[in-house]
C-alpha cells in the first residue's frame, strides 16, 4: 500500500467537500475580552469573539487566577502521575467533595476532560453489566457515542428528545435485562433542553438506570448554577450526572457525580481513569475557586439571559434563519459548508467578527451553521455590532432569510 498517496488523498478529498478544518490563533485578553488578538502569517489583529464556551468568564476572574498561582507556588505545574501512583493531591480530593455537592450526590470523580469521563464511564458500565441495552438520545455528543460503540453493545437511538419513541424502544427490550438511558440536559449544537422528568418516569418504570451529560448546563442553570437537572428538581432521581469543568467554570477536566458505590466502581475498574495522569492540582483548585464564584453569580446568569434575547431579537428582525430556543447557545442556519466557511471568513477580515463556522462531524452534513454563545462581557453595543456585521455579510453572499414562523426545526441524526 501506498501509505503516503493515502493520506494525501484523503486529505485533498476532504478540502474538496468543504470539510476540511482550519484553526485560527485567537489569543483572548483579560482585560478586554470579548476583544482579542488574531495571530497569522506573522501578522497580528483585534478581533471579537463570539464562539467562547468558557461561558461565565471565569477563566479570566481574578481570583481564581489568584488560586491558580498559588498552587502553581506551592506544588508546581504537574500532578505527579495517575491519580492510582502519585497522582492525587488534597486539591482533587477536595474538588470530588465540592463537585459531589454541588449535584447533591454521595461522590464524584474527576477526569482530565468530560470526553474521557462520558467514554470511561460508559465503555466500562456496559462492559461490566452483562446483557445490557442502552437507549441513546439521537443528538447524544460524540463521546458518549464513542464509549458505548466501543462496548460493543445492543444500543437503540431514540429521536431527540422524543418520549414516546423511547417508550416504544424500551418495550422491545426484555424485562429481565439491564437498560442504560443516555442523554444530556442541554444539547450542545441546538441548545435545546431535555425533557427529564419525562424520561426519569420512563427509567423507573423500566427499572433503568439514567446516564445525564450536563457539560453545558452545570454552572448555568437551576439553583446556584447546579444544572439543569435540578432546576427541573429531578437531579436526585438521576443515577449518573456527568459534567465538565472547562466551561462556565473556565478550567479544564470533566467528572461523573453518583453514589458512591457508582463513583468506586467506575474508578476500580475504568481504564480511561486508572491509566490517566491525573489534572494538576493547580487546576483542581482554581475550580473549587469557580464553582465557589458561579454558586453566588446568579447576576453572570441574567446577563447571559438577557443577552442572549438580544440576540435572538435582533436575528429575528434581521429573518436570518436560527433556531428559536430559550439557552445561551444560539445556531444560525446556513446548511452549506462551503458558504458557512466563506460567511466566517468574511466576518473576521471585513468585520472583525470571529465565529467558527461548524459542520461534519460536528453536525450532520446539509446542518452547517455558527454557534453563537453569549458571555456577560459582550455589551449591548458589541451584539448590535455583531448583527449588524451578519446583516452585511449575508447580503453580500445572498444567503437565505425567512421569517421564524417559516423556520422548521431539523429532526436529524448523528452517526453511530
Amino acid at each position: 500500500m501506498n501509505y503516503k498517496k493515502y493520506f494525501s488523498d484523503e486529505l485533498t478529498s476532504l478540502k474538496s467537500q468543504g470539510l476540511y478544518r482550519k484553526f485560527r490563533e485567537i489569543n483572548r485578553d483579560k482585560k478586554h475580552f470579548p476583544k482579542a488578538t488574531e495571530r497569522f502569517e506573522g501578522n497580528e489583529r483585534a478581533v471579537e469573539v463570539w464562539c467562547s464556551n468558557d461561558y461565565l468568564n471565569l477563566s479570566q476572574h481574578p481570583e481564581v487566577i489568584k488560586k491558580s498561582v498559588e498552587v502553581i507556588q506551592e506544588l508546581g505545574t504537574g500532578s505527579g502521575g495517575t491519580r492510582n501512583i502519585s497522582g492525587t493531591s488534597s486539591y482533587h480530593a477536595d474538588l470530588e467533595k465540592e463537585l459531589a455537592d454541588l449535584h447533591n450526590k454521595e461522590a464524584s470523580l474527576i477526569f482530565p476532560s468530560a470526553y474521557t469521563a462520558n467514554q470511561s464511564t460508559l465503555w466500562t458500565l456496559c462492559k461490566k453489566l452483562e446483557g445490557i441495552e442502552v437507549f441513546s438520545d439521537e443528538l447524544n455528543h460524540a463521546s458518549m457515542i464513542q464509549g458505548i460503540k466501543n462496548a460493543n453493545v445492543p444500543c437503540h437511538i431514540f429521536r431527540h428528545n422524543d418520549v414516546d419513541h423511547l417508550r416504544k424502544l424500551l418495550n422491545t427490550s426484555n424485562a429481565s435485562v439491564p437498560k442504560l438511558i443516555v442523554l444530556e440536559s442541554l444539547y450542545s449544537m441546538e441548545g435545546l433542553r431535555s425533557p427529564l422528568k419525562q424520561i426519569v418516569s420512563l427509567a423507573k418504570e423500566f427499572n433503568a438506570l439514567t446516564y445525564l451529560d450536563e457539560v453545558h448546563s452545570v454552572g448555568l442553570y437551576g439553583f446556584e448554577g447546579r444544572g439543569i437537572a435540578e432546576e427541573q428538581n429531578v437531579s436526585d432521581e438521576i443515577d449518573i450526572i456527568n459534567g465538565t469543568l472547562s466551561k462556565a467554570f473556565g478550567q479544564m477536566g470533566g467528572y461523573i457525580a453518583a453514589s458512591s458505590d457508582i463513583i468506586d466502581f467506575v474508578r476500580s475498574f475504568a481504564p480511561g481513569f486508572i491509566f490517566t495522569s491525573s489534572a494538576n492540582p493547580s487546576i483542581a483548585a482554581a475550580s473549587i475557586k469557580a464553582i465557589e464564584i458561579a454558586k453566588k453569580s446568579e447576576n453572570l446568569r441574567g446577563d447571559i439571559r438577557k443577552n442572549s434575547d438580544l440576540i435572538r431579537n435582533g436575528l429575528r428582525d434581521l429573518e436570518i434563519p436560527h433556531l428559536d430556543n430559550d439557552s445561551h447557545i444560539i445556531p444560525i442556519h446556513l446548511e452549506d459548508p462551503k458558504l458557512c466557511k466563506e460567511a466566517a471568513n468574511l466576518l473576521i477580515e471585513e468585520h472583525g467578527i470571529y465565529i467558527q463556522p461548524v459542520f461534519y462531524p460536528t453536525v450532520p452534513k446539509g446542518d452547517e451553521r455558527f454557534r453563537v454563545t453569549i458571555t456577560p462581557k459582550h455589551q449591548a453595543t458589541d451584539i448590535q455590532g455583531f448583527l449588524s456585521s451578519l446583516d452585511q455579510v449575508w447580503n453580500k453572499l445572498s444567503l437565505r432569510r425567512e421569517r421564524l414562523s417559516e423556520t422548521v426545526n431539523k429532526q436529524v441524526t448523528k452517526i453511530y
